[in-house]
């Protein structure tokens, strides 16, 4: 600990006597964001942007509640483990660490919440216009132009509208949009129009489309009972995650504080498995949340 303590000192140093003038804080703050910058993904930069569009961001009151919560929650179960405060320190720097992966798995769950809302309204408001223009061209043009749709989706419906002019066909059309939004619902529809068009049995489609109306209807059903289903689930799994973490309170129930705390002193093997369990119940806690976030909607 002596040696990490004086690195730290060391590099504050060298920081300040190359920085003269600046603040060095300042200085770190800026460094750290301009690397972060550079690699983070481009993913966290779109669902990050996206949740800003829809008013979903997180705001400074809410990362400092999260900041607060998980340092003392942290800091509370590693001294009931190890009653050392230098760990407990530690576990709170890394819980700390965390935030910023958590908030990315929010933004993920409402990009993807928000992703297949518009693939909804891509499917259904396409059909529809088909139904009057008996045109997959013109019945893009028609959901384009009513501005129904929202980045990224409508740009990618006016890419369709633009590939299909420049190739005389629809078949890249489509296959550009199955691969950007692989629901089935968008694969299936995209079949139908292919059929539509090459094989000109609009009348007998009609009644294709309709069903897969239908369809889309029911699907959206079964999404939003899957959402209120997660939602349940994750109360529960939070709640059995945290009970996980005080079963060493049995463990000092069961042997006595004090005898508990003499294997600690004496056993280093006692400390490394406490370690490993702490690792595993958060990775089981991190795992469950990441479950819990993605793939919203995704058949």
């Amino acid at each position: 600990m002596e040696f990490i303590i004086l690195c730290l000192i060391a590099l504050y140093v060298i920081v300040y006597r190359k920085n003269k003038g600046q603040n060095v804080y300042r200085f770190i703050i800026n460094q750290a964001t301009s690397v972060y910058d550079k690699y983070a993904p481009y993913s966290y930069k779109t669902v990050k942007d996206k949740a800003k569009d829809l008013k979903q961001e997180y705001t400074v009151r809410q990362y400092t509640i999260q900041t607060v919560i998980f340092s003392g929650g942290a800091f509370v179960i590693s001294w009931l483990y190890f009653y050392n405060i230098i760990i407990s320190i530690i576990y709170c720097l890394i819980a700390v660490g965390f935030v910023p992966y958590l908030a990315y798995l929010r933004y993920k769950k409402i990009y993807s919440e928000f992703i297949f809302e518009q693939v909804q309204v891509y499917t259904t408001n396409t059909i529809m216009e088909f139904a009057v223009t008996e045109s997959y061209v013109k019945a893009l043009e028609g959901v384009y132009s009513s501005g129904v749709l929202e980045d990224p989706v409508s740009t990618d419906v006016k890419h369709m509208i633009d590939l299909a002019y420049q190739n005389g066909s629809i078949d890249e059309s489509i296959e550009y949009m199955n691969q950007k939004y692989d629901y089935y619902i968008v694969r299936n529809m995209h079949q139908l129009f292919l059929q539509v068009t090459k094989e000109g049995s609009k009348n007998a489609a009609k009644e294709s489309l309709d069903n897969m109306l239908l369809d889309i209807d029911t699907l959206v059903e079964g999404v939003y009972i899957d959402r209120m289903n997660r939602d349940t689930f994750h109360k529960s799994f939070r709640q059995y995650g945290i009970l996980l973490y005080l079963l060493v309170m049995l463990v000092q129930y069961m042997l006595g504080v004090d005898t508990y705390i003499n294997l600690l002193e004496r056993m280093v093997f006692v400390k490394l498995i406490l370690h490993t369990i702490i690792i595993f119940n958060s990775y089981f806690l991190l795992s469950g949340e990441k479950y819990y976030n993605e793939n919203v909607g995704v058949e």
